[in-house]
């Protein structure tokens, strides 16, 4: 299994951009957000109930899918410190141990492209961070910083590429299926 871990900071498109790989290349779409508003349901954001079993469903949903074979999962990230420390090593051993690999994509957009992206429709369609005010803060606290990521194979700034182009470059660089 390729799992294309897709990451960046709140509003860089990484949804849009996935969705749009996802067309390209019949891989399934994983996006973070399916499993934080299920976990909002019930827990307080950045609750340890809620980082718990946030990262325990992003790690199995990983194993299960390696384990089913899936060719290709496409999963969007937000680094920020509410995540564990290990969760991208975890991943990366996960997907590994099924004999997969993980090849990570990082999408930057300066910010003040960011901050005008902040409430857009879709951004309020998945309950995403909305709030200019909110953003402005934990930008400044330094809770999206992306530093320990792992050397993304493949970085798009999205200010200047468009979502289809975007995916396509993806697709390209990383030999994805087609």
């Amino acid at each position: 299994m390729r799992l294309v871990f897709i990451y960046g900071m709140p509003a860089t498109g990484k949804l849009t951009v996935a969705q749009e790989l996802a067309k390209l290349t019949g891989y399934k779409l994983f996006h973070n957000h399916m499993v934080v508003d299920l976990l909002l349901s019930s827990f307080e954001f950045g609750s340890a109930q809620f980082v718990r079993l946030r990262e325990k469903i992003w790690l199995g949903v990983f194993r299960e899918a390696a384990r089913a074979n899936v060719p290709g999962l496409i999963f969007t990230f937000n680094p920020e410190k509410t995540v564990g420390a290990g969760f991208v090593a975890q991943a990366v051993e996960t997907v590994a141990n099924g004999g997969g690999r993980v090849d990570f994509v990082e999408l930057v957009c300066p910010l003040d492209e960011l901050r005008g992206r902040m409430a857009s429709e879709s951004r309020l369609k998945y309950r995403k961070l909305a709030s200019l005010e909110l953003f402005d803060k934990l930008e400044a606290d330094g809770v999206f910083d992306t530093a320990h990521m792992p050397k993304a194979a493949v970085t798009i700034d999205t200010s200047v590429t468009a979502p289809a182009e975007a995916a396509e470059q993806i697709r390209s660089s990383l030999m994805l299926a087609d």
